[in-house]
């Protein structure tokens, strides 16, 4: 199993940078960072300095959206890094949800996400695209370009269009039941088409809290530093029951029950320790989504999601231990699961 490092590029970017470098280091595999260009700097710009003082590293947004930079911009910067550092770039895309809507717009349809994937993967690899009604291509792109789109789901028909269409399914949550059946529900979907659902990557991401031990005291400390991402699943699924309704046998229940005692959510503190607005996530919630613990424990829960097929786990580290808990899978986590 690949493990993954995921990050928020909030000033000063050098820290990021040394970051990233301190993961390679301890054995990840892969460097995400979010992408909404209003709440944190530019990642793209980061990408470039990552790349040229790591060796193997590949890097990537968790996720990018088709719709705050134009297809043929997003295909092009993709295509530059690979350009100047070997295929190691990998483009996670959703509908956009902070980055959209922290600007006062809507995400994206699945239609329009559905488009902007194919454009992004042709243009990126060399190959001609339509990009709103013009056929264009980058003439510059070298034979060998490689760029896998992974694509961030939730919902029914967005895991049925990730099944169909997209390289890789970003899950973020790492619930084994949830995980189970989203996983299932693109492979399904793959195999409708006549694709290899085996060719899906399948990359669960959550935050990662470790512990030394398994006290009250330590476990209790772990659950508030990683509350805040039960708040920011259940702006997804808070769209989800809005679309389908609860309890409709579209979207499992034990994913829609805990939001609602939800009221709102501001942008200001998305992805954050802390954030007021996740006072609704009951615990059970938090042990479920993310892991926590000592080493032990978390290597408990990984072993059983790649048993249900997921190649890599992305630790989010949005707490107060990012470079112990870097540490911590270095040491004592990825020797356990190569």
């Amino acid at each position: 199993m690949d493990i993954g490092l995921v990050l928020q590029t909030d000033p000063p970017a050098q820290l990021l940078i040394e970051r990233m470098k301190r993961a390679e280091a301890a054995g990840f595999t892969h460097g995400w960072t979010f992408d909404s260009a209003v709440l944190w700097q530019e990642p793209f710009v980061i990408y470039s300095r990552i790349l040229a003082e790591t060796s193997r590293l590949i890097v990537g947004p968790m996720v990018t959206n088709p719709a705050t930079r134009t297809w043929e911009v997003t295909a092009s910067l993709f295509a530059t890094l690979n350009d100047m550092y070997g295929n190691r770039t990998v483009c996670g895309i959703g509908r956009g949800d902070s980055a959209q809507r922290v600007a006062g717009r809507r995400p994206a349809t699945l239609e329009r996400l559905s488009q902007a994937m194919h454009a992004i993967k042709e243009l990126a690899e060399g190959r001609e695209a339509e990009v709103d009604g013009t056929a264009i291509q980058l003439p510059w792109v070298r034979p060998g370009a490689e760029l896998p789109v992974w694509m961030g789901a939730y919902g029914p028909r967005a895991l049925d269009l990730t099944g169909r269409q997209a390289d890789g399914f970003i899950l973020q949550l790492a619930d084994p039941f949830l995980t189970e059946w989203m996983v299932k529900a693109v492979r399904d979907a793959a195999a409708g088409v006549g694709r290899d659902p085996a060719s899906i990557t399948i990359c669960v991401a959550a935050p990662a809290y470790v512990t030394e031990d398994d006290s009250p005291a330590a476990l209790a400390h772990a659950r508030e530093q990683c509350r805040w991402f039960g708040g920011m699943v259940g702006n997804h699924v808070a769209d989800l029951v809005a679309r389908y309704g609860e309890h409709s046998g579209l979207v499992p229940d034990a994913l829609t029950d805990y939001i609602k005692n939800r009221h709102g959510y501001d942008y200001a503190h998305h992805g954050r320790a802390g954030n007021p607005d996740t006072a609704f996530v009951p615990d059970e919630i938090v042990d479920r989504f993310c892991l926590i613990g000592p080493p032990a424990a978390q290597i408990d829960r990984l072993t059983e999601l790649r048993a249900l097929g997921v190649d890599q786990f992305a630790v989010y580290a949005m707490h107060d231990a990012v470079e112990s808990t870097i540490d911590a899978y270095g040491t004592s986590v990825i020797p356990e699961l190569g």
